[in-house]
């Protein structure tokens, strides 16, 4: 005889405003405009995404300026990209 697995989901467990979390989920969908982040969240995020703007722009003064499109012998301009000498 085997033994029936324990399911480990509290989904039909967990009570959030509403009532059941599927009912929540119900009503956080279709009411848009009353669901909105909390100040702390939002004062959090902002002063991460400044941090980060930040160190993207240390780092990109820190970096060193690199040539696109080194100098290149005259003869190397071939126009179809093979090395064939233009023979397809």
């Amino acid at each position: 005889m085997t033994r029936r697995k324990k399911s480990r989901s509290i989904a039909d467990k967990v009570q959030i405003r509403t009532g059941r979390r599927k009912d929540f989920k119900k009503w956080r969908a279709e009411n848009p405009d009353q669901v909105h982040s909390g100040p702390r969240y939002v004062a959090k995020k902002k002063d991460q995404r400044k941090s980060q703007a930040a160190a993207k722009l240390e780092r990109m003064n820190a970096a060193p300026l690199l040539p696109l499109h080194p100098d290149a012998p005259a003869e190397h301009d071939d126009k179809g990209g093979n090395d064939e000498g233009g023979k397809a």
